[in-house]
């Protein structure tokens, strides 16, 4: 399949707004690393506070992204704890075995700080307007990560492939394709802001196919995947722009 669109969303089923129950959760997770599609890391995202209710739950072994939500870094030693993600600041010291992905409020100074991260998350929604950064402060994220070789993940609102107006929140929400394609642009020097601003399918389905694999291989070096409450969505977007095989 494509380079840009493998291995490219983590099972984040806990979360809002789909926000399964752990046994739920798990039970999806399961049967999508069955049917094995190649858009999913089948990584399992879980927050710290609910490690022991994995653990209760947890009937063969899976491969987990830690969300860390406290200072204090939970024992999990018995688990396959693949990375870990933590809003700063982050307080006490974290395992230096791992790698680790820091999510800066988007506040003034923030592109100062994501430039010194060795690797960096971006908030691209949430349940309230003031969550969704706009297509020119994400933009300036991932230029800034691509201009500095900073592998980075994203979270929360991209729930379709193409960027879209939300009219329960007043809002745009972005869109992964724009993302990825985005992600491309800047590593080629185009004009990342157009295309994460693009509501045009065909255009941005255009932009994907004409990537070099060269370009592909290192926009996905540096954009290492996105969480996502559904893992359905992803799969039926790319199959209906034609961009994954039915």
């Amino acid at each position: 399949m494509n380079t840009l669109f493998h291995g490219l969303v983590d099972d984040a089923g806990l979360f809002p707004p789909t926000q399964l129950s752990m046994a739920g959760a798990l039970d999806r997770h399961i049967a999508d690393v069955k049917e094995g599609s190649p858009v999913l890391t089948h990584r399992f995202l879980c927050p710290s506070s609910r490690l022991d209710e994995l653990r209760t739950l947890l009937m063969e072994p899976i491969r987990i992204g830690l969300i860390l939500e406290a200072p204090r870094v939970p024992s999990f030693d018995d688990l396959d704890v693949e990375l870990i993600e933590v809003r700063l600041p982050a307080a006490g010291e974290l395992p230096r075995h791992l790698p680790v992905y820091y999510e800066p409020p988007r506040e003034p100074g923030w592109l100062d700080v994501v430039a010194g991260l060795p690797r960096a998350k971006v908030r691209c929604g949430g349940l309230s307007p003031s969550l969704f950064p706009t297509a020119a402060e994400l933009g300036a994220f991932i230029q800034t990560c691509v201009d500095g070789g900073i592998p980075f993940k994203a979270t929360a609102g991209l729930h379709n492939a193409v960027r879209r107006f939300d009219p329960m929140l007043a809002v745009h929400r972005h869109g992964f394709l724009n993302l990825v394609t985005a992600v491309c642009a800047a590593v080629d020097g185009g004009d990342v802001t157009a295309v994460l601003e693009s509501e045009d399918a065909d255009e941005l389905v255009r932009l994907a196919r004409a990537v070099s694999d060269e370009t592909a291989a290192r926009a996905r070096e540096l954009f290492v995947s996105y969480g996502s409450c559904s893992t359905r969505t992803p799969i039926k977007d790319l199959r209906n722009l034609g961009l994954l095989e039915k």
